[in-house]
């Protein structure tokens, strides 16, 4: 098996940009391995130099052979994470994966007009397919990156998930009752709050399946609510002192280094009339997204770093609602699929990170909704597409 790493060299930007370093090959152990080949002394072989010629040849193959094999093994078999860039396989069927059967993939992809997928097995890109370096707006699977944030400032104790919205003061235009300001931020996190206000971003169809106000009390109801995702926005700040954008920026996309995330570009508040809640829009590309999946596939340790606790990593990818997409539960901002051990991050038309720790493995999905409104990949096209990158692995594990 041979693994390529690719790197590059460049110049550290400002605070807001990507920063990259410089990492050099060394070719110094195949040399001096070489070298020490070369001066073994075969005592059964001294009186014929052709002989002995021959099986320092083979040995100098064979030795070379397993250095590579050995690399390559040790970085599929050891817990790798990406420095400034990600590592990436020289061919899938190295380790595991039917390059033809990915080539299949490929040609699906392009017939739903999917913008970027790519798959991290093991910490290493095994495969990519389009653009993964372009920034591009991510929908809903900013909630399950407000996760995380949430859950760093959790385990601080900055973040207190039984404070009630009463406690913390959070209302809005359209006044809340009683009732409605004794949901928690739990609740909040697990969309079970119960307060059914209008809010910003929100999906026609998701608005049309609002409940009525005050129909469910807090903790009674499980409904995909914006109205609680960008609450919490406002709740985090109230917490932290800090955007959520700042803490992107602070407490994953420096620790994680994300290449392609700029900070005053990509982040965006989106307010409007329906409520004093603005939704929060992030564009991140493919392969920083995958960076984050890693961090959750390995329980919230970024090399020897415990970016977020491995509790909050499990409780916030436990289900705690059943939901109305069959198979799928629902965490702390995470879609869970107790039954294949995964979750996910979904977003408007398409966009989809899976993460399945007991494999190690990430698959992100990306389409660009920026330069063309009318993408769109349904849920069944992406299973379509799922099954077929499933059926690309050759082996278990």
């Amino acid at each position: 098996m041979n693994i390529t790493i690719k790197r590059r060299i460049e110049k550290q930007a400002g605070s807001c940009e990507p920063v990259h370093a410089a990492a050099q090959p060394n070719p110094g152990n195949v040399r001096k391995i070489t070298k020490n080949l070369m001066e073994w002394k075969i005592p059964f072989m001294r009186n014929n130099r052709e002989n002995m010629n021959k099986a320092l040849s083979l040995m100098v193959r064979t030795c070379l052979s397993l250095i590579i094999l050995g690399i390559s093994t040790y970085i599929w078999a050891s817990e790798t994470f990406p420095g400034e860039k990600w590592d990436k396989v020289v061919s899938p069927d190295t380790v595991g994966w039917s390059s033809e059967y990915l080539r299949i993939v490929d040609d699906f992809a392009r017939t739903l007009r999917t913008d970027a997928y790519l798959i991290v097995h093991h910490g290493v890109i095994v495969h990519e397919y389009g653009d993964t370096t372009r920034a591009t707006n991510i929908h809903s699977m900013r909630k399950s990156i407000l996760s995380v944030l949430m859950g760093i400032y959790s385990d601080r104790g900055v973040v207190v998930l039984n404070k009630t919205l009463a406690d913390l003061d959070i209302d809005d235009k359209e006044k809340l009752s009683a009732t409605e300001r004794q949901a928690t931020v739990q609740q909040l996190m697990q969309a079970r709050s119960g307060v059914y206000h209008p809010a910003a971003y929100e999906a026609p169809e998701t608005a049309v399946a609002r409940p009525a106000r005050e129909s469910f009390k807090p903790g009674e109801h499980w409904y995909y609510n914006n109205w609680d995702f960008n609450a919490l926005g406002t709740i985090f700040r109230k917490f932290t002192g800090k955007t959520i954008f700042e803490s992107l920026r602070d407490d994953l996309a420096k620790p994680l280094q994300f290449e392609d995330f700029n900070c005053s570009s990509d982040t965006r508040f989106q307010y409007e009339n329906a409520s004093v809640h603005p939704a929060y829009i992030m564009r991140l590309s493919a392969r920083d997204l995958a960076r984050v999946g890693l961090l959750m596939s390995r329980n919230g340790r970024w090399k020897d770093r415990q970016i977020v606790s491995e509790k909050w990593v499990a409780e916030s990818t436990t289900s705690y609602s059943d939901t109305d997409i069959p198979e799928r539960g629902y965490g702390y901002l995470w879609w869970v699929n107790v039954r294949k051990r995964s979750y996910s991050a979904n977003g408007y038309k398409g966009q989809v990170m899976i993460v399945n720790p007991m494999r190690d493995l990430i698959i992100v999905h990306k389409v660009d909704t920026e330069n063309d409104s009318n993408k769109n990949i349904s849920a069944r096209q992406f299973s379509e597409l799922l099954k077929r990158i499933i059926n690309a692995r050759l082996t278990e594990g």
